[in-house]
């Protein structure tokens, strides 16, 4: 599993160098090169968020294309995160296709505007990826209510002092 992972954050880099090099030379084969990187990148990252991270998409789920257990009593909830997840990861690809003449903005407004966007998806992430780590931790017997403290403390032992 963590060759896989390392594998994910191998498109990530890659990605990005090759999004570099075509964002200083410019050209035709570098702008397809650095789209299919991008997209093979958004689309390993995103099956990784929804299906490893937050152990959605289980089709032999008591809810359907979730997990057996889920905290929020809305299903529709995680529906639109998965929804929203996919829309924000792959909001990004509009820098290296090439759609700045839809915006209205100057393109470092546009850049502003897509990273708050992705501080949205991390904050929307972290929360279903904490949820399902609970869930993980108290289904395999891995939670505790208390952590015992590494030193010991008797309160009688004040009381002489």
């Amino acid at each position: 599993m963590q060759g896989y992972n390392g594998l994910k954050y191998l498109s990530t880099i890659v990605a990005v160098v090759i999004r570099t090099i075509y964002e200083q030379k410019m050209g035709t084969t570098l702008k397809i090169m650095a789209g299919a990187s991008s997209m093979i990148a958004a689309v390993a990252n995103t099956y990784w968020d929804l299906v490893i991270d937050w152990g959605l998409l289980q089709w032999h789920s008591k809810n359907f294309c979730l997990r057996d257990k889920i905290l929020v009593p809305h299903k529709s909830v995680y529906f639109i995160a998965m929804i929203l997840d996919v829309l924000l990861r792959f909001a990004w690809l509009q820098s290296i296709l090439g759609f700045r003449e839809f915006f209205f903005f100057h393109r470092t407004a546009v850049t502003a505007i897509f990273a708050c966007l992705e501080i949205l998806r991390r904050g929307i992430w972290n929360f279903f990826r904490l949820e399902n780590e609970h869930l993980n931790n108290v289904g395999n017997y891995r939670a505790f209510k208390s952590v015992p403290l590494p030193f010991n403390y008797n309160e009688d032992d004040d009381k002489d002092e």
